[in-house]
């Protein structure tokens, strides 16, 4: 009889309820379990696993390891898919194997590099790469000279953390001044370059951005699955233009998917994402951990999830090539149930009836598959 795999996911994204049921939907028929953690108790993940915790808030990476080892040994992992403390998680990778656990994400090195998006950049150009122009700016006098250095050649600037994940911090940088245009509809990435100037110069400390040339779509994510190994199991490339997406296996966007991939040892799951500068492909970002969106590749006839989970058992799944590639479509938001929760106990006269727990919740934060556009 083969016996159920227990996977954890720890402090992760809404969209990995998806993830979740593609492990349950598996191909081989493998009965698995699932355990979530996550700082938000009512995180959808932790409805959609079959045990749950919320994590402790403010431990530091050495604290959050011993956690994590207990989390493991507790649980009865056998597999773990760390997104939060993916490095500290990552050079005790040993420890995890010790307790029966294999991690789910690229050796140290392979995650260290990609941290800084500065020594990402300088890392994967010199393998021959495109990456687009950049600026790495600390002050708001090396902001200004960058982007008027962009302006000066006809570009468009916008700037990022030099860390960091999901698009937080990107901004586009507008030279229209600040008017009732950004005080009506909805909220825009645009900032005019003397207000980011002004709290620049206002900021306690400095910051660290990048600054570079505003590329034009399609945005193109390549999701990887690469083996011990270092050699690529599977490579497909979603496309995004507007709201309209699809997939792609043209090697513009392939082959330097794989040269990252299999050059820097991205074991497992990855996602590498690129955009247009002028007529060549350039990277924008890569991701060392399984993207929101690769759940989308279910449209291909892929379980990514699951192949990745084999790989990590010791279950080599073979080089993967997607049966067919599925039509465009979009994303929409949709429910997903919370955790049953019980409002505080609250003081009632005697006349008024006392209120029962309210029943489950749906959440919207999370989006799925529509139909074809």
């Amino acid at each position: 009889m083969v016996s159920r795999v227990r996977v954890w996911l720890n402090r992760t994204y809404a969209e990995n309820v998806f993830f979740m049921d593609q492990l349950r939907r598996n191909p081989s028929d493998r009965a698995v379990e699932i355990h979530a953690t996550h700082g938000d108790a009512d995180s959808p993940v932790l409805a959609a696993a079959d045990t749950a915790d919320v994590e402790p808030e403010g431990l530091s990476p050495a604290a959050y390891v011993e956690y994590a080892l207990d989390q493991c040994v507790r649980r009865g992992i056998d597999v773990f898919v760390p997104r939060m403390q993916q490095a500290a998680i990552v050079a005790h990778r040993s420890e995890f194997e010790a307790v029966g656990t294999a991690v789910l994400a690229p050796p140290p090195e392979a995650v260290a590099v990609f941290q800084d998006k500065v020594i990402a950049y300088e890392a994967v150009e010199a393998i021959g790469v495109p990456v687009p122009p950049w600026w790495r700016v600390r002050s708001a006098d090396e902001l200004v000279a960058a982007v008027e250095e962009l302006e000066a050649g006809g570009h468009k600037a916008c700037f990022k953390p030099a860390s960091g994940a999901g698009g937080v911090g990107f901004r586009n940088i507008t030279r229209a001044p600040f008017s009732m245009m950004h005080l009506t509809g909805f909220p825009s990435s645009y900032v005019p370059l003397d207000l980011v100037v002004q709290a620049v110069r206002q900021a306690d400390e400095p910051v660290d951005w990048l600054v570079m040339p505003r590329l034009e779509q399609p945005e193109v994510s390549v999701d990887c699955l690469t083996g011990p190994d270092n050699r690529i199991r599977l490579s497909v490339g979603r496309t995004k233009d507007g709201r309209r997406r699809g997939f792609t296996l043209h090697e513009q966007w392939l082959e330097p998917a794989r040269a990252i991939a299999e050059g820097f040892g991205l074991h497992y799951l990855s996602n590498i994402q690129f955009r247009m500068f002028g007529d060549t492909p350039v990277l924008m970002d890569v991701n060392t951990r399984p993207a929101g969106g690769l759940h989308q590749l279910s449209l291909c006839g892929v379980n990514a999830p699951w192949a990745a989970v084999q790989l990590a058992l010791g279950e080599d799944p073979g080089e993967m090539v997607p049966p067919f590639l599925g039509q465009d479509y979009t994303v929409v938001s949709g429910p997903r149930p919370l955790r049953a929760v019980s409002l505080p106990h609250q003081r009632v006269e005697e006349s008024a009836p006392v209120p029962a727990a309210p029943a489950p919740v749906d959440s919207v934060e999370v989006t799925a598959e529509a139909l074809p556009l």
